[in-house]
């Protein structure tokens, strides 16, 4: 049965429909209908209604219906699972922890409807101000259109829809084209959690038709996850309104020598190829102290090499698909290309249809793609560095800062880098890939424009408004 979109409460056909398909082996799972601008038309007019009903919830009932939507989606782990697994390809290990922390951002998210808080301050610190009393309160900003990637599709649509719903905006969720099907059975969750309907859309749609909703200034915010290129054109486009940009990276990873180098091997091999590398904060750029090098080499090949690669489905698979062929045989491709200008590929390189094998290549130069673009694919480069300087300079070489990570006991080295790294999140004796969902998440540079994890969500999903109580008589 094709999966309608959802308009202000109202679910709909259109003439237009999407096949789904399984990229392990390309069979049809499913189809959508696609909105038509009129449809989109209609979600921000409805939404305007909408925002007028939400903004207006007590946060009692904001939590309560966090706290609705927490339980239902529970109910429905296992759909859930199943729907990620399917539509995207992740392996059911991978798909299983995303659904946990989905659920753990709204969790977070209905505990947070409660602490939205304002100041009071005193303003008489000039002459001016004597008798009078400064307030603050934040205030929802109105329509926000969330825009969600591919890769870890629901609790990317959890971390903009619960901090939404926390401070009663309204909400037009536009999912990615390749995976629409988990943000379908959302949708139908937080209807049935109890937020207004005409608070909230979900509609699938192509690019370039969710432009239009990026330039149309009745929507107060865009927050938008997904690639570097999309993601910049985007807020050229966005006017006047807000911006959260969450995008790619070529993370880096420095082990130092006197790193417990099991604990570096067990936390980047996994980082560099779980959700086959199809992750933001994938590992790709390891930097090894020489005096460590063959040590660490050695041990992270055996882990790499016992990974299984294959159907997503079955349980202990730990690498499945890349979500098309075309994005395969292009990492495949720029495998190709570094070999062939000297890199040694010590491990993987092997590809069928959208399987790729776990990919290690040493000998790399900074001007291959394999280091100096995001891969978002199983290829991860090692290198040696002789002096910290070195490797500081090396993890800064790069248009992207989202995250990085460091191996080492030494605090003045932690410290050291913690200033220097020119990254949105350095992760301390753990791998790049590290994030929990209540902490303040996004880059730098060419890696994004404010900052997830839902405290700072509902900052950003807010304006701060100001009134001076006058007490002069």
């Amino acid at each position: 049965m094709t999966q309608k979109i959802l308009v202000g409460g109202e679910w709909r056909t259109t003439n237009e429909i999407l096949e789904v398909r399984f990229p392990y082996d390309g069979s049809l799972i499913d189809s959508v209908y696609m909105a038509q601008e009129q449809d989109l038309e209609d979600a921000i007019v409805v939404a305007q209604r909408g925002f007028k009903i939400s903004r207006s919830l007590p946060s009692y009932k904001r939590t309560e219906i966090l706290q609705n939507l927490y339980r239902l989606m529970g109910e429905h782990f296992d759909d859930f699972v199943e729907l990620m697994i399917l539509e995207g390809g992740k392996n059911r290990k991978t798909a299983v922890g995303e659904m946990k922390r989905a659920l753990q951002t709204i969790l977070v998210s209905a505990e947070e409807a409660r602490r939205i808080q304002g100041d009071v301050f005193d303003i008489d610190w000039t002459p001016a101000g004597e008798n009078r009393k400064g307030f603050t309160q934040h205030v929802p900003i109105g329509i926000v259109l969330a825009i969600t990637p591919f890769n870890y599709p629901i609790n990317l649509a959890c971390h903009k829809i619960g901090p939404a719903i926390a401070v009663g905006n309204a909400i037009i969720l536009k999912p990615a084209e390749k995976t629409p099907l988990s943000s379908v059975l959302l949708a139908e969750l937080v209807l049935e959690a109890g937020y207004p309907p005409e608070a909230f859309s979900m509609v699938n749609c192509w690019g370039q038709l969710a432009q239009k909703m990026v330039s149309d200034n009745r929507i107060a915010m865009l927050s938008f996850t997904g690639s570097a290129s999309v993601g910049w054109m985007l807020k050229g486009l966005a006017g006047r309104k807000k911006v959260v940009l969450e995008l790619g990276g070529n993370a880096g990873v420095i082990v130092h020598e006197d790193a417990d180098i099991s604990l570096a091997v067990r936390e980047t091999s996994t980082g560099g190829f779980a959700n086959a590398g199809q992750n933001c904060i994938s590992v790709q750029r390891l930097l090894v102290h020489e005096p460590v090098y063959d040590e660490f080499i050695q041990s992270f090949v055996q882990a790499v090499q016992q990974m299984k690669v294959g159907d997503p489905r079955e349980a202990d698979t730990d690498v499945g698909p890349l979500i098309t062929e075309k994005d395969a045989l292009r990492a495949a491709k720029w495998i190709e290309e570094a070999e062939a200008a000297g890199a040694k590929i010590i491990c993987g390189g092997h590809r069928d249809s959208t399987l790729l094998w776990p990919t290690v290549l040493t000998d790399t130069s900074a001007d291959m793609k394999v280091r100096c673009e995001e891969a978002f694919a199983p290829i991860l480069t090692i290198s040696s560095y002789h002096d910290w300087d070195e490797a500081i300079d090396t993890i800064n070489d790069s248009p992207y800062g989202l995250q990085a990570g460091l191996f080492t006991n030494d605090m003045n080295r932690i410290m050291d880098a913690w200033k220097r790294i020119e990254v949105g999140g350095l992760q301390v004796n753990s791998a790049s890939t590290f994030r929990v969902d209540h902490m303040p998440y996004g880059g730098v540079k060419a890696s994004g424009y404010g900052r997830e994890g839902v405290k700072y969500s509902i900052e950003e999903m807010t304006e701060l408004r100001l009134m001076v109580l006058n007490m002069n008589k």
